[in-house]
């Protein structure tokens, strides 16, 4: 084991130590110290990692389990320990139902979105309100639903999706409560006829829940003839009139194109009426979700690296679409530890606590530069992957748009011409030089 594996080490054993005394906590708060008496295995969940032992079952022959059997079967019954454990995991699996002031608490803990929680906050009123009118037998408007989120990348689009979907199972708008989430390729096929069963399958998951489509301005996209994705813009409309009570969709992707993706069908633009515009973060922002995931994950900044890091987002947020937010900020964090190992991998002397943990302003520096060049690789890859599509969609639609009647004419016409090309290289020796050739096609045109 080398010196960087010997640090990774270190680093799981301190991430499992906590762990184990995080779920023993979470343990003794939910059932007491009732724990301590039955199993030690029910609250250490890494017992089986580090030492699997099977239950204990009885060692004796099967001549005596007869005799015990036939002596006892009362006591055999009663003696059977395994089965109280069995129901620990089915009144764990059950969770707690979840109250909209839990919901509420959980989206202002997010940072930032300050105009995206006054939206939420307001559409929770609004639908409880609703619901308060319906009980009273007072009319109310039908309950539109259905969602745009529109912004750049790694702004809490899908974050506050699956936050959303509890929040409509609380209130009791769907049965589930959970997040399907696809895009283009999750809902086009190649094939007439085969888009609309492929759409219907993932809107079959989706129902009781929140169908989730990331950049779904691609699906209206101009791609030739042979594109499929208005097939499954049209499936995804009748689910959503034959499931109003039980589905909720909610498109995402930038600004002007999703305009263009609503504007483009009437029947999207009747039945996506809400509309959520999350702004990029603030450099303040951004420092306090790295904070955040240090955090989490027991990291901590030295004093150099706590002035470095806001410079060095600052300086990739001018970029907001290529660095992404807070998927750029993920992105610098994973970079940030691992040259943190290879660091200590290289460095002598005793990996304490503090060491293992200590991120310095090196590890941020050199982290900021893999992080740009691996940006410009991406975005020459995805440059080039849009050049390549769309030279075949194009050469699709000039295919497409040829007779086949047509094509056989242009390839006979082809060939008599390579027929001909002999004879006229021969001709060509005995061309007069007088120029009585080059006036005999002023004398057809006339």
């Amino acid at each position: 084991m080398d010196r960087k594996d010997e640090i990774i080490s270190l680093q799981n054993d301190l991430l499992q130590d906590m762990l184990r005394k995080q779920f023993k906590s979470i343990s003794d708060d939910l059932w007491g110290l009732h724990t301590e008496l039955t199993s030690k295995s029910a609250m250490d969940p890494f017992r089986d990692l580090v030492s699997p032992a099977s239950p204990v079952s009885p060692a004796s022959p099967v001549t005596e389990k007869k005799d015990a059997k036939a002596d006892e079967p009362k006591s055999e019954k009663a003696s059977v320990p395994e089965a109280a454990p069995a129901a620990a995991p089915e009144q764990e699996e059950k969770e707690p139902e979840e109250t909209i002031e839990d919901l509420k608490a959980e989206l202002d803990s997010y940072i930032g979105l300050s105009v995206i929680k006054s939206e939420v906050n307001s559409l929770i009123n609004w639908i409880g309100i609703m619901k308060a009118r319906q009980a009273a037998d007072l009319p109310t408007p039908d309950l539109s639903l259905h969602m745009v989120f529109s912004g750049n990348p790694g702004t809490g689009k899908t974050m506050i999706a699956r936050l959303m979907a509890r929040i409509y199972k609380c209130l009791g708008i769907l049965s589930k409560g959970h997040l399907v989430e696809v895009d283009r390729s999750g809902l086009v096929a190649g094939y007439v006829g085969q888009t609309a069963l492929k759409t219907q399958e993932v809107i079959n998951k989706a129902l009781g829940g929140v169908l989730f489509i990331d950049e779904a301005y691609a699906l209206t996209e101009n791609r030739g003839g042979t594109d499929y994705g208005q097939e499954a813009v049209d499936t995804i409309l009748k689910a959503m009139e034959d499931h109003r009570d039980d589905l909720i969709v909610i498109v995402a992707g930038y600004t002007e194109l999703m305009q263009s993706f609503i504007s483009s069908n009437p029947g999207l633009e009747s039945r996506f009426n809400r509309f959520m515009q999350f702004p990029d973060y603030t450099v303040d922002e951004l420092v306090g979700i790295f904070e955040m995931r240090c955090g989490k994950s027991c990291y901590s900044l030295s004093e150099d690296a706590k002035a470095l890091l806001p410079e060095i987002l600052r300086e990739k947020s001018k970029d907001v679409k290529g660095f992404g937010n807070g998927r750029g900020v993920r992105n610098l964090f994973e970079n940030a530890i691992s040259n943190q190992a290879d660091r200590l991998s290289q460095e002598t002397g005793e990996l304490t606590r503090e060491r293992l943990m200590e991120i310095t302003a090196a590890d941020l520096m050199a982290a900021a530069e893999e992080s740009d060049g691996n940006s410009l690789e991406k975005a020459a890859a995805e440059s080039a992957v849009r050049d390549l599509m769309a030279d075949v969609s194009s050469l699709a639609s000039s295919l497409s748009e040829i007779p086949a009647g047509a094509k056989r004419d242009g390839e006979t016409k082809a060939g008599e011409a390579k027929d001909e090309e002999p004879k006229a290289d021969e001709t060509k020796s005995e061309e007069p030089e007088d120029g009585e050739k080059e006036g005999a096609p002023e004398d057809t045109e006339n």
